[in-house]
């Protein structure tokens, strides 16, 4: 036993959750969101108005949103993981029929003065179902088809319903973190190289089906697919975006330009400067050094929820911290590489950087899960 959990023997329950807390995790969360800041403040031109004071106020409502969380014991999110999942999904089918139209895309709700997007909340509460489930089935019926065919459904089911809207970056988000959930719970390493070759012969049948009256893409996502491929094929039209991308990210060298003399963001050739786009400004101003800096941070982040989850004895609570560790990697991992030209545009911004509100409150509120795992795990006496 520790000096320190010796010596909170004698604090009241409720005040020991506080110092139970994994504040390194909480310092690294706010240093992210202080570079998010920052760089808001930048690609507005040094107005703090435009961008990152609403962020600020996000994050705050974000962050008493984690320690609420946090506090509440981790069997109680257990309880509640499948009306979590159901609602997710009904607001999902509501985004169908009443959903707002933005850039194209039919995304979010609006409720009053606000404006939900119900795919991030998915993105949570699939990884709450599937971890309740695996806490609930035997060790040795998790590799079982039966038993591997119930959480494919439950990641398919809103995946669908998110590819309509159309959305395909959050629905590859969803399809892998549900897969990192159901690799942590023990599944079967073949069930995953069955599907990748599936998903292999997808792609071809979708390339193949490019420009007939029953193509399984949209036309902007097959051009996505293009430009990927070769940005300079069309430098001024669909390439465009990411080859000042990579202007951008090249322009930043070792040390970076400084803070506020990006001329890619400053000048608006970078596209989408405030969401997906906006870790180019970072390493325009502040070049690898700065980049590396902020891997770092994700890195650390995603640490302390790995530890967490082996740490605890709990079957739930692992699974979940694993979840949302995997969850947040994919996040980030996928927006580096697609500013970075190293796979398709696919529309999703960077974690606790990107201006947003429903994805940070729903990321701040999806580590105060994992904070309820680490608060409330068996401690010795």
């Amino acid at each position: 036993m520790s000096y320190l959990e010796s010596n909170l023997k004698t604090v009241p329950t409720g005040w020991r959750k506080i110092f139970y807390l994994n504040w390194p995790l909480v310092i690294l969360l706010t240093a992210v969101a202080c570079a998010g800041f920052l760089m808001l403040y930048s690609v507005a031109g040094g107005n703090i108005h435009t961008w990152a004071e609403p962020q600020m106020k996000r994050f705050a409502l974000g962050m008493v949103a984690m320690f609420l969380v946090a506090f509440i014991p981790v069997w109680f999110w257990r309880n509640v993981s499948a009306m979590a999942y159901f609602i997710a999904f009904l607001l999902l089918v509501a985004v169908e029929f009443f959903g707002a139209i933005g850039m194209g895309a039919q995304r979010w709700l609006e409720i009053g003065p606000l404006r939900i997007q119900p795919s991030e909340l998915m993105k949570i509460t699939l990884v709450m179902l599937l971890a309740a489930y695996y806490d609930w089935l035997p060790v040795e019926k998790v590799s079982r088809p039966l038993w591997v065919f119930i959480p494919a459904i439950i990641i398919l089911a809103p995946t669908f319903l998110v590819l309509a809207q159309p959305d395909l970056g959050t629905a590859v988000m969803l399809v892998m973190g549900g897969a990192f959930v159901m690799f942590a719970a023990g599944v079967s390493l073949w069930y995953f190289g069955t599907v990748l070759a599936l998903v292999v012969a997808l792609v071809f049948g979708v390339m193949e089906t490019r420009g007939t009256p029953y193509q399984l893409l949209h036309d902007y996502q097959y051009k996505r697919i293009d430009t990927f491929l070769d940005p300079g094929s069309d430098p001024l039209g669909a390439g465009y975006n990411i080859m000042q991308a990579q202007i951008a990210l090249g322009s930043g060298g070792w040390a970076g330009r400084g803070f506020m003399q990006g001329t890619q963001s400053r000048l608006n050739f970078l596209p989408e400067k405030h969401t997906d786009f906006i870790f180019t400004t970072l390493a325009e101003e502040f070049g690898f050094v700065g980049a590396f800096s902020l891997l770092m941070l994700y890195a650390g982040i995603i640490g302390f929820a790995l530890y967490t989850a082996m740490a605890t004895k709990d079957r739930f609570a692992s699974l979940l911290s694993f979840g949302v560790a995997g969850t947040f990697f994919f996040f980030f991992a996928i927006n580096m590489a697609m500013v970075m030209g190293l796979m398709p545009v696919v529309g999703v911004p960077l974690p606790l950087v990107s201006y947003g509100g429903t994805a940070m409150l729903i990321l701040l509120a999806a580590f105060g899960l994992v904070q309820s795992a680490h608060i409330h795990r068996p401690r010795q006496r």
